[in-house]
């Protein structure tokens, strides 16, 4: 039997958004801020709307996946107090160093997705470097090839990005893991993961197209997904 290790990451923030449109977007809209999760099956334990949910997945020998979100309002705006436990098996260290740092990247992302495009329709795209991107330098590649290495939360860069063409992008993300853009109509996230030792991987979430019809937004995901595959393809072939 694979040995297991439980874990609990613990992170609280405040968003500038109300407990309703919070509650929307992690049941929801997920896709808009960090990925789809409705392919997985999981049990709502608890379901106190706006205020408090737990979701939870389980598995053979003891293994089980939660996460809790307890909404509290403010005069800031909504407290969320944000626990993700369960278990964790091969490598569980540099696992658990990785969920961390991503839990924090994605309730930044949640913020930014609640404060400039909350309830607008999104195409969601992810897509995995090649081999070459798991080397111990690619993600500094990837910042240096657009121009960007050393760049500090609240710069503003001229980029010339695939689909989305040139287009004014604020960094609303930095440190050595990740790097969070945010154009006027879309949030391109991109993940150092080779730091984990996996390939650099790439999100995109494109707002432009509110009221198109599902095809052309299909056809609009396959062009980000085209695109930036043969773009990681060259920049680490």
């Amino acid at each position: 039997m694979t040995e297991q290790h439980p874990f609990e990451i613990v992170q609280d923030v405040v968003l500038a958004a109300s407990p309703e449109q919070i509650w929307k977007a992690i049941t929801e809209d997920t896709a808009a801020w960090m990925f789809p999760t409705d392919q997985w099956p999981s049990v709502r334990t608890v379901d106190e709307y706006p205020s408090h949910l737990v979701t939870r997945m389980e598995g053979p020998d003891g293994w089980f996946n939660q996460l809790e979100h307890v909404l509290t309002p403010g005069p800031e705006g909504t407290h969320l107090h944000y626990v993700h436990s369960g278990v964790l098996t091969d490598n569980w260290e540099q696992q658990y160093d990785g969920a961390a740092k991503h839990t924090l990247f994605y309730l930044h992302t949640l913020g930014q997705y609640l404060a400039n495009f909350d309830g607008r329709t999104v195409v969601y795209v992810e897509v995995r470097g090649p081999d070459g991107s798991i080397a111990p330098d690619a993600f500094e590649r990837f910042l240096a090839a657009f121009g960007l290495v050393g760049v500090i939360p609240g710069e503003k860069k001229e980029l010339d990005l695939p689909v989305l063409g040139p287009v004014e992008a604020t960094v609303d993300y930095a440190n050595e893991y990740f790097l969070g853009l945010r154009t006027g109509d879309a949030m391109v996230r991109v993940f150092g993961r080779n730091l984990f030792g996996d390939r650099v991987g790439l999100t995109v979430h494109d707002f432009s197209l509110d009221s198109a019809s599902e095809a052309v937004r299909a056809s609009r995901a396959d062009q980000h997904a085209e695109a930036w595959r043969a773009y990681l393809e060259k920049l680490y072939a």
